[in-house]
Parts: structure tokens; sequence; C-alpha cells
């Protein structure tokens, strides 16, 4: 065990023994000077300190330190009952104040000690009350702060838990500190019964057993007692002042010598006032020499800090700074931050600022965290931070989102208006400009907000600006998600999982699948809409096949095949019924002998003219389920479905590709069209 600890373990037992065993003049007195001493440590330490959790270690000090004041407390007030004596120091501080005349300096003591419980105490008790009370009521607005910094890309995910830890610690030690303060209110109370105590029973002891007069008994215990009282109360003060300083420390950046100096020097030109103002009482009968010399002093200052404020030292600074800043961009460490690249960035141009400045009413941060929640919860990862910024080269109303710098999707916003979408009906006295919602591709208009209500009686469904970008943005995310999974972030979700099923994922990776392989597979998954969140199932499905087969694009079969249920109600709904474009067995023979098997995996290997025969069947039988506003689905053999969904996916991305073992046998499935070559 270190020093450190050893000191602090011995000091609480021999609090424990001040409070038994009677204790001898001498040590008293040591005792007593150590008290002082750590009281004035910690009111230095407590002006010193920039912040108040730099010193969090206070509310379990103040309470050692409490505790140790009223074993002082009981081993002074043995030996002053019993003996009439209580060391060197207690005597002098006494006989320092009461002087020639004890009531004046009980009096003098009295006012001390009023000063210390209704100033100091009081005060410090209330403002760590109210500190604690408003520190836990702003806590979910500085969460949110957080939140809306990380997802403007102002500050990174480390920082943002940093932040949120500070805000957690800060916190819990307001509320520490709530607690504790009550105890330096108990500690002066506690003071004033037993410094009662100390002169009635001491004027009882002194007459009764001790045969002292009056006057004597007097004397001798009003001295103890007073210097009991002071070098108790003087601590008490101290300890308590600090208190009030820890806990009003939440708006300065610096310690308190140089802030109060700093604040209170910071106008010049007002120490000449005041100096004005002391010279004129120095024609009045105050000492005239004292008023001058004072104003002078003030002046003095005065002019002195005016002196250095005006310097030019302007110059000098700027080109220090630019040597600095040249010097540091010629570090390699300013060039590698060049690389960085942000996974999603969404850009707007300067009219659409609004749109994300909190001042003019722009909620995009909020929605933005709130996009983040949505499709963790439906696609399963995390999906990294935003970073917003405006950018002069774009269209005043054009906004364009990138996805590891490429550009993904782009639009156009009127913050005036509003958007009207209607793909069935075109009602001529509805006006507007005419566009696109850019989400889906459906047919809109802008209206102006006076047309709002008749355009929304006229069965249109009328959209703000924030929402219809939201939504573009979170369908966008949707799109690309198995490109914004990569292995990093892989690697977070396996640890996630494994904090649970700690064996299935020790049974997956790095043997027989690495991060790697797990991350294709699911990336394949998110390609094809499907859902990742449910990891447990797909690692289960790795574990019993990855011993079989490195194949990724196969192994993500199998997992689809075990997520049937999760397939089943993305696409059947709950009335579990399914209208599917069947593909005949013609088809699948075709894709089925055209299958080439190598070393780096399968591939279809059709002719193009096969391929164009297939997609152009595929496209008609979709665009009849499109105009019954029904989701395109085609159904296969799990044989040829991969294969299927390799050739449709790159001319029909909306259209999903099933097989019947990615279909719960429940399901009601209804053909409504054949996939057939002409």
């Amino acid at each position: 065990m270190k020093a450190r600890d050893l000191s602090v373990l011995l000091g609480v037992i021999l609090i424990i023994v001040m409070l038994v065993v009677p204790l001898p003049g001498w040590l008293l007195s040591i005792l007593i000077l150590c008290n002082i001493s750590l009281a004035l440590i910690v009111i230095l330490v407590s002006m010193n300190t920039e912040e108040a959790l730099q010193f969090s270690i206070f509310p379990s000090l103040l309470l050692l330190l409490t505790l140790f004041r009223l074993g002082l407390n009981v081993s002074t007030t043995r030996s002053i009952l019993s003996e009439a004596d209580a060391g060197g120091v207690i005597d002098t501080f006494g006989s320092f104040v009461i002087g020639d005349n004890a009531l004046v300096g009980f009096v003098v003591f009295v006012i001390l000690v009023i000063i210390q419980f209704l100033v100091i105490t009081k005060g410090a008790e209330r403002v760590s009350e109210v500190a604690a009370r408003f520190t836990l009521d702003a806590m979910p607005g500085k969460q949110m702060s957080i939140d809306a910094d990380l997802n403007a890309g102002l500050i990174s995910e480390q920082q943002a838990k940093e932040r949120r830890e500070k805000v957690e610690k800060e916190a819990d030690f307001h509320g520490a500190m709530d607690g504790a303060s009550k105890f330096v209110k108990g500690d002066a109370i506690a003071g004033i019964i037993i410094v009662l105590i100390n002169i009635i029973f001491g004027l009882i002891i002194g007459m009764v057993q001790k045969d002292f007069t009056f006057t004597e008994a007097m004397n001798t215990y009003m001295r103890l007692t007073v210097g009991d009282g002071l070098v108790s109360q003087m601590p008490a003060l101290l300890i308590a002042t600090a208190t009030g300083i820890v806990v009003t420390k939440t708006t300065t950046t610096g310690n308190l010598g140089s802030e109060v100096t700093g604040q209170l020097l910071q106008f010049p030109k007002l120490l000449f006032i005041a100096a004005g103002t002391i010279f004129l009482l120095s024609f009045t009968p105050i000492n005239f020499f004292l008023a001058v010399a004072i104003a002078g002093l003030l002046a003095l200052g005065g002019y002195t800090l005016q002196r250095q404020t005006e310097e030019p030292a302007a110059s000098e600074s700027e080109e220090d700074k630019q040597v600095e800043q040249s010097e540091s961009m010629n570090t390699p460490e300013n060039v590698v931050d060049l690389l960085n690249m942000d996974p999603i960035e969404f850009e707007f141009g300067y009219a659409l600022i609004p749109l994300a400045d909190k001042d003019q009413g722009g909620d995009l941060l909020d929605r933005i965290v709130m996009i983040r929640r949505q499709l963790a919860l439906e696609l399963g990862i995390v999906v990294p931070v935003v970073r917003i910024r405006d950018n002069i080269q774009l269209e005043p109303n054009a906004y364009r989102l990138n996805i590891k710098g490429n550009e993904a999707a782009s639009g156009e916003l009127l913050l005036d208006h509003y958007m009207a979408m209607s793909p069935e009906m075109d009602d001529e006295e509805i006006e507007g400009i005419d566009t696109k919602e850019p989400a889906f591709g459906l047919p809109a208009k802008w209206i102006s907000e006076d047309d709002k209500d008749e355009a929304e009686l006229s069965g249109y469904t009328v959209v703000d600006p924030p929402s219809v970008v939201s939504t573009h943005i979170t369908e966008v995310i949707k799109r690309f998600a198995h490109e914004l999974l990569g292995r990093q972030e892989t690697k977070q979700l396996i640890d996630h999982l494994k904090e649970s099923y700690s064996i299935l994922v020790e049974e997956v990776t790095p043997e027989p699948l690495s991060v790697g392989d797990i991350q294709k597979v699911l990336a394949k998954l998110l390609r094809e809409s499907v859902s990742v969140r449910n990891l447990p199932v797909i690692f289960e499905t790795l574990a019993d096949f990855g011993k079989m087969t490195n194949d990724t694009d196969l192994l993500a079969e199998y997992a689809r095949q075990a997520l049937a249920p999760q397939i089943t109600k993305q696409y059947a709904g709950d009335d579990m019924a399914l209208n599917v474009i069947t593909v005949s067995g013609q088809v699948e023979k075709m894709i089925a002998e055209n299958i080439q098997q190598t070393e780096y995996g399968n591939y279809l290997a059709l002719d193009p003219d096969s391929q164009e025969q297939i997609v152009k069947a595929i496209h008609a039988e979709a665009e009849k389920m499109t105009l019954q506003e029904e989701t395109a689905v085609v159904l296969c053999s799990p044989a040829v479905r991969m294969y299927l969904q390799q050739l449709v996916e790159r001319f029909l991305p909306q259209v999903a590709v099933l097989s019947y073992n990615d279909l719960e046998p429940s399901v009601n499935v209804q053909s409504i069209g054949v996939v057939n070559p002409e």
C-alpha cells in the first residue's frame, strides 16, 4: 500500500482514538495546528482550481475534515473540563482574544460564531442546494447539445463520450456537495453547543470540584472556551468558504485569483472615478493625508492599467501567430488530417442555412439525431455521424448528400413553400411550381402557405421542407447502408454482441470467419434491404455453416433463410398475404445451366440477349404491380435466387427477389404474374 493511502487510513483511525482516549495537551496543540493547516490548504486549492471537477474529492474530504474537527472538539472539551488545560495553542488564542476584559472578548467571539453560522455556512448550504438542482435540471439540455454537436460534425465520438461523462460527473458532484454542505451546517451548530457546554459545566466543575471562585472559574474557563472555539471555528470558517467557492465555480475558466483581478480591473477608467470620490472625502473630517494617499494609489493603478491596454503589442503577437501557423502547416500531422473523409456529408446552399440554424428555428440537427436512432432500429447498424455544412458553390436552394466523398443524392428546397404530392390526380386549381419528391420520385408541386389548406382538402399530401429533406436523407442512407458498414463498424457490432453472447461470437470469429468475412455477409444482407439487427440469429447461422464454406454469398443465403420470419413480416405484413411474380421453370433452368463455378466464387454467365429478355419480362410484370400500389416481389427457387438477384439489381433495384425458403410456410402467396422469356 502506498504511503499516501496509509496516511489517510491512519488519520481516520486517529479520529476514532480521539473520540475515546484522552490526549495530552502537547498532542492536542499539534493536532489543532494540523487542522488549521489542512483548512488553509483546502481553501487555497479551491481558489486555484479552474473548475469544480478538479477538486471532485471535496465532498468526501469535507466529511473527513468535519469528523476530525468534531473529534478535536471532544478531546479539547474533555481536557478543559477535567484538567482546566487544553494545550498552549488554545490558551494562547483565548488570552489573545479575551485580553483584559473577558466579557468583551467573549462578545467578539460570539460575533465570529454568528458570522460563521448565519452568513458563510448558511450561504454555502443554499448555494450547494441551488447548484445541485439547476445542474440536474440542465442535464437533458446539455446531453441534447452534445448530440447536436456530434451530428453536426463539430466533435468526434470520443469527445462526445468525454463530454457526457463530464456532465454526469458534474451532476454527481453537485449532488454530493448538496449533501455534504449539511454536515458543514451541523458542524457549526455543534460548535456553538460545545462552547455553551464548556462555559456552563466549566463554571460548575471549577466552583464545585476545584474550589475556584466565580471570578477565577470565569476567567479560566472563559479563556479556554474562547480559545477552543476559535481554533475550531477558524478552520470551519475556511472550509465553509471553500465550499461556497467550489460550488460557485461554474462560469469561470481560470483560478479565482486571476478571475478576480482580471474582471475587477478590466475597466481602468473606473479606478479614476473611485480615486476622485475618495479624494473628495478628504475635505471632510476624515484624515486628509490618508484619503489623498489612497486616492493617489487608485489613480496610479488606473493609469498603469490603461497604459498596458493601449500598448501596441498587437503587431508582435500577430507575427508570432503567423509564424506558429506557418510552422504548424508544415508539420506532417496537419497533412494527415487533410486525408480524413466524412462517411456522410450533407451540404446546402446559403438560402437553406435557416434549416440548420437553431436561432432561426431550424431543427435539422434534432431530426438527424432521430434519423440515426430510427435507422439503428430498422437496419441494426450504427449510422455514422452526419457532417452538416453550408457550401457557397451550390445553388442557394440546393442541397447535396455525399456518401464517402461521392455524391449520392441531391435536391432543391423552397423554405417558404410546402411540397404537395398527389400521384393520381392533378388539380388545376392548385397552383404551384412543378417538381418531384426527391426520395421516391413522385410528381409534386411547391405551393405557398396560402394554398396549403386547399391542397389538403383536394387530397394532396402536404409536407414541409424539413420533412422532405429528412425523408430524403433517410432513404439515401438506407440505400447505401451496405457501403457505410465497414470492418471497423462490423467490429463494433461484434463487440456489442459479445457482451451478451460471448460463446457464440467465439465460435464464429476469428475462426472460421474473419471480421472481413462477416462484414461481407452483413453488407450483402443490407444491400438487399434485410435488417441485420437480429445478430444472434445471423451468428447462429454462421456458426453452423461457416465451417462448411467460406463463400460469403452462400453464407448470406443461409442467413436469409434463418431470417425468414423477419423477411416474411417485411413483405407480407400482418395479414400474412403476399402477391408475387413467379419465375417459370424455363427461366430457372436457363439460369441454373449458366452458373459458372470458379475458385473465387460462382457467377451468372448468361448471354446478353437472354439477360435482356428476363429483365424485360420482370419489368413488365413489376409495372403492373406498381400500378396496383404494391411492392414488386419476384419469387423463385433457392438455387437461383442469388444469381437472379445479381441480374435484377443492376437494372431494377426497386424489385425484391425472394426464394421460397425466405418465407414462412404460413404465408399466403398469390402469384399475379409469371416471368417467361419472349
